[in-house]
């Protein structure tokens, strides 16, 4: 028997206590002290004169023998992409790369938004498509730009159209907005079967203005804040996102005190996500303001040490710390965190397809085309479908590749130019901080 390949052991953060996590096996166990210097004496030595404790880790998998670990390995990998085949599809429309706001951070304000057939005989060819190609799967659309409520008469008469076809077709839609029109579109948006919108607030009022403005330069907190109201009034579920680097982070515990004080919290159609402000492609933020993914988590952990009130209004993920706290199980082992060409496709309004919401509309990403013919670039498919832990070289002997799963396949293309490349996650600090946070006791 030997210490398990994928046993993921460190110190928790601010504790004298461990933890040893094995998503293969599907354990996870806090050790004292004197615990885990057994547990380092046997990793080292492979040795242990404590037969009650070298037993427990071998019912646990965390001692197993290589030949057995193989087996559970492609079993697990075998359950996973089973799985996977009958996951729902995320659909991105995109009916535009325009927007009302000239957001510093945008990565897609060098996009050239090109002339479209944006018409009602493009979105009857994207229903098309996705019926004939996703058959019998389960599947939701997400309505993406630029900035898909545009106020104008054309663009409400396009969204009316989509979302009649998707409720035609008996479809969820979600949708990714600046929320600026939201007061505009609600007597259209309340009447179809909406999943949630995502709207952006990167902080209180002062903070928020100072980012996310429109073109014009006017100030737009106030006004999105109205359509948030109105779209719980309407029942309409809100998936507030906040975007965040070293400019706006300090401003986290305010916002969230602004949203407890609104009675967000306490609305069943309100939930909450941080987005790391971060170099996709392009993007005009300053890099010295951008967080690394660990020191981002870092800072928040250290906020909601000193503002309670953080933890009601998000709760961070840390890996897989808070599934494990939430559900007293870990999660099934990882095998692939990107989505592209499996779980999740994108279609703009220039008739072409793209693997992903982070390639849509980005010059040489287009993996074919639905409108006005359907084409198709299957080696280029194929390529975005065989990414998995399985096929990226520097994955196969990682110990965190089960919580990590290779990372962002855009993400490490821009990085190597290859899709079949690794994009690193911090799991192992990232577990640190969520057993301080969520098993503190």
């Amino acid at each position: 028997m030997r210490f398990s390949k994928y046993n993921i052991f460190s110190k928790i953060r601010d504790s004298n206590n461990h933890f040893i996590v094995n998503l293969l096996t599907g354990n996870a166990d806090i050790l004292s002290q004197e615990d885990a210097g057994k547990m380092i004496a046997l990793k080292e030595s492979d040795t242990n004169s404590d037969e009650d404790f070298a037993k427990e880790l071998l019912e646990k998998g965390y001692l197993i023998s290589e030949n057995e670990e193989i087996k559970l390995y492609r079993k697990r990998y075998l359950d996973f992409i089973d799985l996977r085949d009958e996951d729902e599809i995320q659909i991105f429309f995109i009916l535009n790369y325009t927007c009302n706001f000239a957001c510093p951070y945008c990565y897609q304000d060098d996009y050239y938004n090109q002339n479209g057939i944006i018409s009602e005989d493009l979105i009857d060819a994207f229903f098309r498509y996705i019926q004939i190609e996703f058959a019998g799967r389960k599947k939701y659309i997400t309505v993406f730009g630029g900035e898909p409520l545009l106020a104008s008469l054309k663009q409400k008469e396009l969204i009316t159209y989509l979302l009649t076809k998707s409720k035609e077709f008996d479809l969820d839609v979600c949708i990714v907005t600046n929320g600026y029109t939201l007061n505009e579109y609600i007597d259209i948006l309340r009447q179809y079967r909406l999943r949630e919108i995502q709207v952006t607030l990167d902080g209180t009022a002062e903070v928020h203005n100072a980012r996310r403005f429109l073109k014009s330069g006017a100030a737009t907190f106030d006004k999105i804040v109205r359509g948030i109201d109105l779209c719980l009034e309407n029942k309409i579920s809100i998936n507030l996102r906040m975007v965040i680097d070293k400019e706006n982070i300090d401003n986290l515990p305010e916002l969230a005190r602004f949203a407890i004080k609104k009675g967000w919290t306490q609305n069943t159609f309100f939930k909450t996500q941080l987005g790391r402000n971060y170099e996709l492609h392009h993007c005009q933020s300053d890099s010295e303001k951008l967080f690394d993914r660990i020191a981002l988590y870092e800072k928040i952990y250290e906020l909601t040490k000193q503002h309670k009130d953080i933890v009601e209004f998000y709760k961070p993920a840390y890996s897989i710390t808070k599934f494990l706290a939430g559900n007293g199980v870990l999660p099934d082992p990882l095998f692939d965190s990107c989505p592209a060409c499996k779980t999740e496709w994108a279609f703009d309004y220039t008739g072409h397809i793209y693997p992903c919401t982070a390639t849509v509309g980005k010059t040489g990403e287009s993996l074919g085309t639905f409108f006005p013919s359907v084409t198709r670039e299957i080696k280029k498919i194929a390529d975005w479908q065989l990414r998995d832990v399985t096929s990226i070289n520097d994955c196969k002997e990682c110990n965190l590749q089960l919580a990590c799963g290779g990372g962002c396949g855009a993400v490490a293309k821009n990085i190597v130019g290859n899709v079949c490349s690794k994009d690193c996650r911090p799991v192992k600090e990232l577990l640190e901080l969520g057993f301080a946070t969520y098993f503190n006791d």
